[in-house]
């Protein structure tokens, strides 16, 4: 046992260091096995506490490597300034030896794709500074083709065609987004590496073979170097996207997190786990539905209600409310655009100078926006509303433009070409989101998203399945606080 002496502790710690083996004689009895054991540390000197826990944090590190389940954290890049690119990225290593890629993060899709070695005329530059990476399946030694055989071929998969490649036994996929552009090739397994989280202060090197595409041809947008990526991380909620793939193997929860950061230096956190947040709100996931779909009921702005009907929000084929990180902007469906843009203007009309710039409706603000726009609210099911702040509609209008008359400011907001109101970066940013998919709900808040967050940790694999019992911790906890709900969570099975 322990002994605290003057903030030291003077500890007895064994290790064995020769084992004698048991050996079966003629007589049926086997012989006691003898250890003989060493102190870790001499028993005449005192430890600093320090030390000692440096040394437990590794060799709790190697005890959780023994149970599958984590929280994945990534490193967002990227901002959602249009002028500067607009969208956010984040790393992933692929392959032995690991290669490492720039991927868009999208919750509008669903899978993980990165640029083959063999596609022709795609990108060999990037408008961002970053050198483009491609992937090549000879050079690793743990990539396998997907064959036609495989369920991923024969399923019938809605978010991207599948289909049997005539040179040889290999699975194809061809898939296209909404602004037109798309991405063919063939799938491959391959090994995913990342960093599985156990405490603040610690974190363990993890893998898992997943499947994704090996792009061979690209169209549209994701030909312009300007934006050009490595490819795209899809978040979506369908049997291939990589989070789905690694909660079936209970390597990480169903459920993941991003904070997308507003300011200058854009970047932000994705976690595949849950973010914790006392102020969070949540609203039912629409069932049935290939993407993140939220049932809107009303806009309100200010203290104005708008006048919109709520079949304009009603979920349908083309139709509805999602949330995808792919879009920079956020467009409203037409018969919630022009009573939003009325509303905005009637309500700063008199402080203002409302003026038209390439089509968008701006205004010649002379001071800050805060003090003379009125907030708005988005309300969903659930009771679960979304606060937007002017900086959340409002985008600094072109600089050519500036006048005696004071700064142009213009509504953010897009009219959305068809029904579908879509809730893109631009209201995405400064606020912590949750994906929870077990609950099939998705939950947001305020945050500020350079500061540190709270996480929960659970074992994964042993959730009962109705939910009535779960082991949760944040991650402000220590290691040995983890591992000892962990020890008391498997004495309760």
């Amino acid at each position: 046992m322990p002994v605290k002496t003057g903030g030291v502790i003077s500890i007895l710690l064994l290790v064995a260091v020769t084992v004698t083996p048991a050996v079966c004689d003629g007589g049926g009895e086997f012989p006691a096995r003898v250890l003989t054991l060493e102190r870790a540390f001499p028993a005449n000197k005192s430890v600093e506490m320090d030390i000692l826990k440096a040394r437990d944090r590794v060799r709790h590190a190697r005890t959780l490597q023994g149970f599958a389940g984590g929280v994945v954290d990534f490193k967002i890049l990227g901002t959602s300034d249009p002028y500067y690119g607009g969208l956010y990225f984040t790393k992933v290593k692929l392959g032995s030896p690991p290669k490492e890629f720039n991927v868009q993060i999208d919750t509008g899709s669903d899978i993980l794709w990165v640029t083959c070695s063999s596609c022709n005329d795609c990108p060999e530059s990037s408008g961002f500074g970053i050198p483009l990476n491609f992937f090549d399946a000879a050079s690793s030694s743990t990539a396998s083709m997907v064959s036609c055989s495989n369920s991923i071929c024969s399923s019938n998969i809605k978010v991207a065609d599948a289909s049997c490649s005539n040179e040889g036994d290999q699975c194809s996929y061809e898939f296209h987004y909404a602004d037109n552009s798309g991405t063919s090739g063939y799938y491959i397994t391959d090994v995913l590496y990342f960093d599985t989280v156990v405490d603040p202060s610690m974190t363990t090197n993890s893998s898992a073979l997943i499947t994704f595409g090996c792009s061979t041809h690209q169209s549209g947008d994701l030909t312009k170097s300007d934006k050009a990526m490595d490819g795209i991380f899809g978040f979506g909620q369908h049997g291939l996207s990589v989070i789905s793939q690694l909660s079936a193997k209970g390597i990480t929860p169903k459920v993941f997190s991003h904070c997308l950061r507003g300011d200058g230096n854009g970047g932000g956190k994705l976690v595949l786990g849950e973010i914790l947040a006392p102020t969070m709100v949540y609203s039912p996931l629409v069932p049935s539905q290939p993407h993140y779909n939220l049932d809107l009921q009303s806009i309100a702005v200010g203290e104005q209600l708008l006048p919109i009907d709520t079949s304009a929000f009603a979920t349908s084929d083309n139709q509805g409310t999602i949330v995808d990180t792919g879009t920079t902007l956020t467009y409203l469906a037409p018969q919630a655009y022009y009573p939003f843009v009325d509303a905005i203007t009637a309500a700063v009309s008199q402080l203002v100078t409302p003026i038209l710039l390439k089509e968008s409706q701006c205004y010649l603000v002379k001071s800050s926006i805060d003090v003379i726009f009125p907030e708005v609210s988005f309300n969903f099911a659930g009771d679960a509303s979304m606060i937007l702040k002017p900086e959340k509609y409002l985008m600094p209008g072109d600089p050519v433009f500036l006048q005696d008359g004071g700064v142009p400011w213009c509504i953010g907001f897009q009219k959305a070409l068809n029904g579908m109101t879509v809730l893109g970066d631009l209201v995405l940013r400064d606020k912590i989101f949750v994906y929870d998919l077990s609950r099939k709900r998705i939950g947001w808040t305020d945050y500020d998203c350079s500061a540190d967050v709270n996480v929960s940790i659970k074992s994964y694999n042993n959730e009962f399945v109705n939910g009535h019992f779960s082991a949760s911790i944040s991650l402000r906890f220590t290691s040995l606080e983890v591992l000892l709900v962990h020890i008391l969570f498997w004495s309760l099975l």
